[in-house]
Formats: C-alpha cells, sequence, structure tokens
C-alpha cells in the first residue's frame, strides 16, 4: 500500500504536507513511503508494524527527532545510511526487522555507529559507553548502491555538521593522531568523555579539515606537558614554513631581478 498525500492530510488533519508536524501510520500494511520525500518538517513519525523495505524517502525529514520502525520488512542496516543526515534525530524504534540480526549486542553497536546522536534506540537509553563502544566494535554502515543522492539542507550547515563530526574517528585513530603529536594514548573512559553530548552539540557548525577538527577536540583533554610537547612541535612546523616561505620569495625576486636584467 501507498502512503498517499491524501491518506497523510486526513490523519493529520491538516491541510498542507509542509505544516504537518507529527504522523501515526502504525499498522497500515504500508510499503510505499515515498511521499516523505515532500515532507521535511515532519517532526515525530510513527511507522511501525508495515511492511517498509526502505527509508531512503526519509533522507530528507531534516527536522525528524523521533522515528518508529518496529516491526517492518527493512533488510539491511545499509538503509540506515539514508538517516545519517537526519542530525536531529533522537529517538528510533527499529526491532523486529529483518536489519536486526541474531545478535542484538551487535546490532545495537553498529546501529549506534552509524547514527552516535541517538539518545534513545529500542526503547532504550543509550549511554556514553555504548557510543563510545561502538565506534570501535559496531560495524561499519555502507550506503547501498543504488542509494538517493544525499540531500543538503538550505545552508548546508546540516551537512558540514555530519562530515566534520568528532565520532566520525573511532578510538584507534584518534590515539594514532595523539602518538603522531608525541602524545599519550587516550584510555576508553577518556575516549568516551570526548564523545559526550555536549562536545558534540556546542561544537562550531563550520566546514573544517577532519585533521584539524580532531587536534581541536583532542586539546579539550591534553595536561600541561601533552600542551608543551604540542606547542614545541607547531613552533617547528612554523619555523618550517617560514623558511620555506623565506626561500620562496629569495627565489621569486631573483627570477624577477634576472628578467630585468634581460
Amino acid at each position: 500500500m501507498k502512503l498517499t498525500r491524501k491518506l497523510v492530510l486526513a490523519k493529520a488533519k491538516a491541510s498542507d504536507l509542509e505544516s504537518v508536524k507529527k504522523l501515526n501510520c502504525w499498522g497500515c500494511n504500508l510499503t510505499d513511503i515515498s511521499i516523505f520525500s515532500q515532507m521535511a518538517n515532519i517532526e515525530v513519525l510513527t511507522l511501525s508494524v508495515n511492511s517498509i523495505t526502505s527509508l531512503s524517502p526519509l533522507a530528507g525529514c531534516l527536522s525528524l527527532c523521533e522515528l518508529y520502525l518496529r516491526r517492518n520488512a527493512i533488510p539491511s542496516l545499509s538503509e540506515l545510511s539514508h538517516l545519517r543526515p537526519l542530525t536531529r534525530l533522537r529517538i528510533l524504534w527499529l526491532a523486529e526487522n529483518p536489519c536486526c540480526g541474531k545478535d542484538p549486542n551487535q546490532y545495537r553497536l553498529t546501529v549506534l555507529r552509524c547514527l552516535p546522536r541517538l539518545q534513545k534506540l529500542d526503547n532504550q537509553v543509550v549511554t556514553e559507553e555504548e557510543v563510545a563502544q561502538a565506534l570501535t566494535e559496531g560495524e561499519e554502515v555502507t550506503a547501498l548502491p543504488n542509494s538517493l543522492p544525499k540531500q543538503t539542507s538550505t545552508n548546508g550547515i546540516q551537512d558540514a555538521e555530519m562530515e566534520n563530526d568528532p565520532l566520525n574517528y573511532n578510538m584507534e585513530e584518534t590515539n594514532k593522531l595523539r602518538e603522531e603529536l608525541g602524545m599519550k594514548p587516550l584510555s576508553r573512559e577518556k575516549f568516551s568523555s570526548l564523545s559526550s553530548p555536549s562536545t558534540r552539540e556546542h561544537r562550531p557548525p563550520l566546514r573544517k579539515s577532519h585533521t584539524l577538527d580532531a587536534i581541536l577536540l583532542l586539546l579539550r583533554d591534553l595536561d600541561e606537558e601533552d600542551l608543551r610537547v604540542v606547542h614545541t612541535a607547531t613552533q617547528n612546523r612554523l619555523q618550517t614554513y617560514t623558511v620555506d616561505s623565506e626561500t620562496f620569495t629569495d627565489s621569486l625576486y631573483t627570477e624577477r631581478s634576472a628578467d630585468i636584467q634581460h
């Protein structure tokens, strides 16, 4: 069954799709939810007990905060890639779908690695420790080959936030970067503190390189000894750039002088 505009407006008691903020379609035997590609303002959506197989129509619902998908026919956790742009999504109920598999612990870690902003999954509160563990032990969710193009917001902030989210770095990558900077490796307890919701929510939504974003995040956790190491390394790099710049300037001056003489 296809969810139509007429059915949505009737259930929501609304005059247009743009004004629909909450919608309950529990047990409607739905298979086609393409209508949601026209409903960017939806905030709370109940689609439990249906026959839905694809989440691609939800990729543009950037205001979505709560999504209930229990007992559907979602075949693979790869479908979660369509939910990555939804930076406001905090509650997800996905249990009793084929994609959940036979290992509930691994399933939960994989979902949280893909969607680390979730505060509640399958009616269970998500802890900071779980998120930290998911980044190292959860399986990476890859987009399906036939996935729709990535939806962009009107100002691009959501996309930049997703791309530069420090949670996209796992503990191994973070400690590798610290080793290169001459710092001590982080324990799992400290790593989870870096992944706290307060760190994620208050980070400026500016586009930075992944390396710079990681370094700025790591500075919050450094003691005086580590900061001195970073300071020394930075000074050495700056001196290198200064020497290179002076060499380039001297070379350019020499070339121009030669041109004038000729």
